[in-house]
């Protein structure tokens, strides 16, 4: 009897012995487990934070780059008719006289820019072979002009306004890089 209780007592021991190693294994790799687990949601916690903080630099910069519009926009239509802005007027009206590809335009402007572009035309007449009348209807712009051939079928709108929009997305880059302390192009 004491040797069955003997060789029962050594069979546990071997059995304690085996279980040890196994449980020992399985708690390496719970153990394991938990750091993977713990290294996923560390990385999505900082994924998260840098995606957060990057959110809320583009809605600064965005806030930034509309107001620096907003304070040019002010400041052209401020400007009244200095040398600069009837410089501008005229190479606008010459460069845009040709881009509807007819002989006859109309020319429409600010009620603010009408006499200027009427004389910018009466100087350009001389020198070109296209026919232009400045419209008695102003448009609503800081300033420029909208040329449209004499039968309405092709217009090209050179306002600041719209010469603006299409530089807009370049301004904007340039703008955002100088907001970070980019060098620019």
């Amino acid at each position: 009897m004491i040797s069955q209780i003997d060789a029962a007592y050594q069979d546990s021991l071997k059995n304690l012995e085996a279980s040890k190693g196994k449980l020992e294994a399985e708690r390496t790799k719970i153990i394991e487990s938990a750091k993977k687990q713990a290294e996923n949601l560390k990385r999505q916690i900082v994924g998260s934070s840098r995606l957060s903080a990057r959110n809320k630099e583009l809605v600064m910069i965005e806030t930034d780059v509309n107001e620096a519009f907003e304070k040019a926009k002010t400041k052209l239509a401020n400007s009244g008719n200095d040398g600069a802005y009837k410089a501008l007027l005229a190479k606008i009206v010459e460069d845009s006289l040709p881009s509807v590809g007819s002989d006859e335009v109309v020319i429409e402007c600010t009620k603010n820019d009408a006499e200027l572009v009427k004389k910018i035309v009466a100087d350009l007449s001389k020198k070109s072979k296209i026919k232009a009348r400045v419209s008695d209807q102003p448009i609503n712009a800081l300033g420029g002009i909208r040329v449209k051939s004499a039968d309405g079928t092709m217009s090209f709108d050179n306002t600041i306004d719209s010469r603006l929009e299409r530089l807009k997305p370049l301004i904007r880059k340039n703008i955002a890089r100088m907001l970070r302390g980019e060098a620019g192009e």
